[in-house]
């Protein structure tokens, strides 16, 4: 697993992919820094809050390539044959992107410092809204590398992948448009943003952490089936 991390880490920023992704984080992250600093306003969950629609884009251009490369390089025989378990494969790749990912909120904790020579804040209610970023990042990574794995395209892997994004940001409100109060109660516990709001209330509830660890985990298996079917196929 180590040496997959580490080669997937490589090929971030031996290529533009991974450049352009932390580029376009710490951008507009700086850019809603700016406006909340200008405006006197000392919540920094404001700045994660206003990066989702970036994430939406962010993960699946991080994840496209992760295994659609190696189907379309035939590279894939290779790497499933290397005296490596297929779990060691999938979770290498995916601490791989998430790193990259975590790696562009960095700039939030100077942020944070920042603000503090300024105002009192509140420094676990800036932990508790990191943690739900990540976590939530977490989970859309988990769900990209599983698409990933089911074509040799990267473009339709990315497009799939932010089209997913968007449903799952938009998933509140389709619970109100819902009629049947059963189904709407399930949509609504399905929800990635409602479960990200308690964390950047400073609320550290377990059951939403559960909730994204289970995604995860539900989607590094799913993949790692699908690897395990090209290995036998």
């Amino acid at each position: 697993m180590t040496a997959v991390f580490k080669r997937e880490l490589k090929n971030y920023f031996s290529s533009p992919l991974g450049y352009v992704v932390l580029a376009a984080l710490f951008f507009f992250s700086g850019i809603f820094f700016t406006l909340i600093y200008s405006a006197g306003y000392g919540d920094i969950s404001y700045v994660f809050s206003s990066m989702f629609t970036i994430i939406m884009f962010a993960v699946p251009i991080l994840t496209m390539r992760l295994i659609s490369e190696e189907l379309k390089q035939k590279t894939d025989q290779a790497l499933l044959t290397a005296p490596v378990s297929i779990i060691g494969i999938v979770m290498g790749k995916f601490l791989a992107a998430l790193a990259i990912f975590a790696l562009g909120f960095a700039p939030t904790l100077i942020y944070q410092i920042i603000l503090t020579f300024q105002l009192s804040l509140n420094w676990l209610l800036y932990f508790s809204t990191l943690l739900g970023v990540l976590l939530y990042g977490a989970a859309l990574i988990s769900i990209g590398l599983f698409i990933s794995s089911l074509t040799e395209s990267q473009v339709v892997s990315a497009v799939l992948g932010i089209v997913l994004s968007m449903l799952i940001a938009l998933m509140d409100g389709f619970s109100s448009m819902i009629n049947n109060t059963f189904l709407s109660s399930v949509v609504e516990k399905l929800s990635f943003m409602g479960r990200f709001e308690t964390f950047s209330a400073g609320i550290l509830d377990f059951s939403n952490v559960i909730f994204f660890l289970s995604i995860c985990a539900v989607f590094i298996f799913l993949t790692v089936r699908a690897l395990e079917k090209k290995r036998w196929a």
